[in-house]
């Protein structure tokens, strides 16, 4: 089978190869891959921002369908339709394993990272992990499945309540998600972007979210004061793995209110105003990818219509056109790209 594969650290060393058809050992399933998405650590992967276990198929954002279990697998049959964790490996022991955070686990295996992917006709994955659709949740929002986990891992570390203000900053994949996810639980939402995020401003007006600000144009500062009589947002959600954008939300954030680091930045150590942490008494909180408890949730808010991943996708690809789908990104054209297998 054809798999598109990252070969080597550093910068590009994507290759399409051909691999054997992988095939299930105990307790795993083998899935037929139907969508993969490409998330924004793919990109950081290709440009060598990233690391991953090279060599190894890229892709841990996929949907698909049973076509073999392995032994021991009596939960899914044959046709299922289904989504997985990126978990495939985890150690079992550690004081993370035995609370739940998988994706703390310092021996933790990911797909897609240490172990091949979605970028291929087919994969393998621990039977623990996977997910089986609900009934109106379709193969391309199921592909989103993942990140919209990781959205609402991230919400779930903060206290959001009705009629709060909550600023998501970055408005690509993960911020339109975040800012779905938190429209969910009945706060007023505001997403911010620059001039050249047009388009996915414009999807954010068309999902419903209350506010959309080109910082560019608009000074979002008065907008927030506006709606909190001065007192500044509740949360703010950092989505968008820009520096900036690190600082300008301490400043929109009140007194004892909440940050959110969702976004991935290019380089680790930025500058960070630790003094406004303080003066403000804010809560900051990081949020590292998904973890078992997010999955189920996150489905029903796709199956219930409170998120609509489906209406990201913009473009589609088969992963021979890496090149046109990581230009599309990269571009600003595109908000959500899905990759499709070959023979």
């Amino acid at each position: 089978m054809k798999a598109l594969v990252k070969t080597a650290q550093g910068f590009g060393n994507l290759e399409v190869q051909d691999k054997h058809v992988p095939e299930p050992g105990r307790d795993q399933v083998k899935i037929e891959v139907k969508y993969a998405g490409i998330c924004g650590s793919d990109i950081h992967t290709y440009e060598g921002h990233y690391k991953v276990g090279v060599p190894v198929t890229l892709g841990h954002e996929f949907s698909g369908e049973v076509v073999s279990v392995g032994e021991g697998v009596t939960e899914f049959q044959v046709g299922d339709r289904v989504t997985s964790e990126t978990t495939f490996y985890i150690c079992g022991e550690c004081a993370y394993c035995k609370s739940g955070d998988y994706n703390l686990c310092n021996h933790r295996k990911g797909l897609g990272t240490q172990q091949d992917g979605g970028f291929a006709k087919f994969l393998v994955a621990r039977k623990e992990s996977v997910h089986k659709l609900p009934e109106n949740v379709d193969f391309q929002s199921a592909a989103m499945t993942e990140p919209l986990a990781c959205t609402y891992h991230a919400v779930a570390k903060t206290e959001i309540n009705q009629g709060d203000v909550v600023v998501v900053i970055g408005p690509g994949p993960i911020g339109l998600l975040t800012a779905q996810v938190v429209k969910s639980k009945g706060a007023t939402v505001i997403i911010t972007g620059l001039t050249n995020d047009k388009v996915r401003l414009d999807k954010a007006k068309e999902l419903g979210i209350d506010y959309t600000v080109n910082t560019q144009e608009q000074d979002i500062k008065e907008l927030v004061n506006s709606l909190t009589d001065g007192y500044g947002a509740d949360v703010v959600f950092e989505c968008s793995g820009a520096v900036p954008a690190a600082k300008q939300a301490l400043d929109l954030l009140r007194k004892k209110g909440q940050y959110g680091q969702v976004g991935l930045f290019a380089k680790p150590e930025i500058s960070f105003d630790l003094e406004k942490i303080i003066q403000k008494e804010i809560r900051v909180v990081g949020s590292r990818s998904q973890k078992s408890a997010d999955w189920e949730p996150s489905l029903e808010l796709m199956n219930n219509g409170s998120v609509n991943a489906k209406s990201l996708v913009t473009h589609e690809y088969t992963i021979e056109d890496w090149d046109a789908a990581y230009q599309a990104i990269k571009s600003g054209e595109a908000i959500k790209v899905l990759l499709t297998p070959v023979e």
